[in-house]
């Protein structure tokens, strides 16, 4: 079953490729903050519906209008920023992983998958505090985790280390603490008798 959706605007019909992984390229052009925003929504349609999305500057705006509720799955955009902790193109080999795991060896390398479908297998992956959890949600919780909590240095500092190891690229900052704030804490912690 091919990933295709017919968009009918005036007389002209566009065929939508729908694969998972036409979104995950649509996401990198709507980040890539080297490109103009014309050129990112030109860069989406085309992704989206080839170069006959192109043909008619017309149906650019009913196409990106279009392309923009497709992508979001048909759920509101909301503006705020959090800083995700996951990014589709790093944490392929994880999301790969956990979906042939939980879903019996299902290859999305080898399946055609519409997005909308992916993202309703992306939220059920597995995800437990118990252990049962999926290799890209254990990263996940991981990137999640707040440190802050642990009041041991020597914990804390280990679980600095591996949110590290796992930290995407894009966001990747030096958590180590330094000998003297590690000192200051140890300290810290001995005064209050932690």
């Amino acid at each position: 079953m091919a990933c295709t959706k017919k968009i009918q605007i005036e007389d002209t019909i566009y065929e939508a490729n729908t694969d998972f992984r036409i979104a995950i390229k649509c996401n990198e052009i709507a980040t890539n903050e080297t490109i103009g925003d014309f050129e990112r929504a030109l860069g989406i349609i085309c992704t989206i519906f080839g170069a006959s999305g192109l043909d008619n500057p017309n149906h650019y705006e009913k196409l990106l209008k279009w392309s923009k509720k497709w992508l979001s799955c048909g759920k509101e955009i909301v503006d705020t920023y959090e800083q995700p902790d996951m990014d589709y193109v790093e944490d392929y080999d994880y999301i790969w992983t956990s979906m042939y795991s939980d879903y019996n060896g299902l290859d999305i390398d080898k399946e055609e998958i519409d997005w909308h479908r992916f993202n309703k297998l992306m939220n059920g992956l597995s995800n437990s505090e118990f252990g049962n959890c999926c290799v890209l949600n254990r990263v996940r919780n991981l990137r999640n985790y707040d440190i802050s909590q642990i009041k041991d240095a020597k914990e804390r500092q280990k679980m600095a280390k591996a949110k590290e190891s796992v930290a995407l690229k894009k966001y990747k900052k030096e958590n180590n603490l330094t000998k003297e704030q590690e000192e200051s804490m140890a300290r810290l912690n001995e005064i209050l008798g932690l």
